[in-house]
C-alpha cells in the first residue's frame, strides 16, 4: 500500500461537473477510452483461471511492478474459489513477496491452481526482476522493465476419470481396468516472461499508468504424451490511474486486456477510495473502496477493500452473465486480496567526540 503523503489539490471550488472538473477528468480517461475501444474491436472468449482484483496481484500482472510501493518488503496473498455450482470447485492460490535492493528489485511468485474432477493441477514458482528509471529529475515520467523466470509443473489424477470399458453390460464399475495406457501424470517446464510500464506521476493520489507484458516466451511443451503441445504466449496490457475527487475521496479506473492463443479477454472497471475520519496525509492510512468491473461476455465483478496503516484486504465475487448462466445460476466465484508492507528504519547514527583536557 503506497502511503498518502502532503498534497496540493488542483481543483477549484464547485459543483462537481463543471467545466473545470470535466476537463480534468477528460485529460485522465482520455487514455483508457482508446485502449478500451481498441481492445473491444478484438476477439472476446474468457478463460476459467483468472484475477478478478488484477490490480491487487502486481507481480502476477507484470514483473515491471517488482516493488513497485513505499517500504521494504511487501507481502501479497490471493485465493479464488469459482464453479462451485457447475463443478469440483476450481480454487487457484497465490502468493508474492517482493524487495527493493540498491539497484534493482526482486519477487518471488508462488502459483497454485486445481481444476476439475480430474483435478489437473497446475504449479508454479517464479523469481522476478525489475529496475525503474527515472525519465526527468522530479519523478514524474518514470519508465520500469522487468523480467521472470519460473518452474511449471502440471500434473493429473487419472485414477478420478471414469471410461465407457469400466461399464460391464449391466451397471458402472470404478474398480474394473480402464485399458488407458497412460505415459505419465505430469510435466515440468521452464517459463520465461517480460514486461514494461509507463508511470505518469504527479502526486500519490493522482498519476497514470500503461502496461505490457508477455509470458510463456519459450512456449514450453506441456502435452503429457508424446504429442508436442506448446504452451501459448500470454500477451497482456493494462492501464490504472488514480484521480483525487476532494479531500475524501478518490476516483480509480482501470482496464486488462490479455490473449493467448485464441483465447482473449476483456475487464474494465473502477473503484472509489473514500479516506476515512482521522485519516491524514502522512503515516495514518484509513480508507474504504469499492468498485464495479465488468468481464466481457462473462461477468459482472463487485469489489469491496478495506485499507489500514499497512494493511490492505479486498474482497470480490464474480456474478456470471455467460452461456453457462442455466448450469452456473450466475454463481461465479469469490476471491480474496491481502497485502501488508513491512517497513525497516536505518538507526540514526550517533558520532560521540572525546573532547581534549584543557577544554
Amino acid at each position: 500500500m503506497v502511503k498518502s503523503f502532503p498534497y496540493r489539490l488542483l481543483l477549484p471550488n464547485g459543483p462537481f461537473f463543471s467545466c473545470v472538473y470535466f476537463k480534468y477528468i477528460y485529460e485522465v480517461l482520455r487514455p483508457l477510452t482508446l485502449l478500451f475501444v481498441f481492445c473491444l474491436g478484438m476477439i472476446i472468449k474468457a478463460q476459467d483461471i483468472h484475477w478478478s482484483q488484477f490490480n491487487d496481484n502486481p507481480l502476477f500482472l507484470n514483473p515491471a511492478k517488482t516493488g513497485e510501493f513505499q517500504g521494504s518488503t511487501r507481502f501479497i496473498g490471493n485465493f479464488k474459489d469459482q464453479w462451485r455450482s457447475v463443478s469440483l470447485p476450481f480454487q487457484t492460490f497465490n502468493a508474492t513477496i517482493d524487495g527493493k535492493l540498491k539497484r534493482i528489485n526482486y519477487g518471488i511468485i508462488l502459483f497454485h491452481d486445481q481444476a476439475g474432477d480430474g483435478k489437473l493441477k497446475t504449479i508454479e514458482a517464479q523469481l522476478t526482476l525489475s529496475k525503474a528509471f527515472k525519465l526527468t529529475q522530479d519523478s514524474i515520467h518514470i519508465l520500469s522493465g522487468g523480467v521472470n523466470v519460473g518452474i511449471n509443473q502440471r500434473q493429473v489424477n487419472t485414477d478420478a476419470f471414469y471410461f465407457d470399458v469400466q461399464y460391464n453390460g449391466y451397471i458402472f464399475n470404478p474398480l474394473l481396468p480402464t485399458n488407458e495406457p497412460f505415459q505419465t501424470d505430469r510435466k515440468t517446464n521452464l517459463t520465461l516472461g517480460t514486461g514494461a510500464q509507463y508511470t505518469y506521476h504527479l502526486s500519490p493520489r493522482k498519476y497514470l499508468k500503461f502496461g505490457i507484458g508477455a509470458f510463456n516466451l519459450n512456449q514450453p511443451n506441456q502435452g503429457f504424451y508424446q504429442d508436442e503441445i506448446k504452451r501459448d504466449v500470454r500477451w497482456l496490457s493494462h492501464a490504472a490511474g488514480s484521480y483525487p475527487i476532494n479531500q475524501q475521496w478518490d476516483f480509480l479506473p482501470s482496464l486488462q486486456f490479455t490473449k493467448q492463443g485464441t483465447y482473449s479477454e476483456v475487464m474494465v472497471g473502477a473503484s472509489a477510495r473514500y479516506y476515512l475520519p482521522g485519516s491524514d496525509n502522512t503515516y495514518i492510512h484509513k480508507a474504504l473502496l469499492a468498485g464495479v468491473f465488468v468481464r466481457a461476455k462473462d461477468a459482472q465483478i463487485l469489489t469491496l477493500g478495506c485499507e489500514y496503516k499497512d494493511w490492505f484486504v479486498g474482497l470480490s465475487y464474480d456474478i456470471n452473465t455467460s452461456k453457462l448462466v442455466p448450469a452456473s445460476k450466475a454463481r461465479g466465484g469469490f476471491e480474496i486480496a491481502v497485502r501488508y508492507i513491512l517497513y525497516r528504519f536505518k538507526p540514526k547514527r550517533i558520532e560521540h567526540r572525546v573532547c581534549p583536557d584543557f577544554i
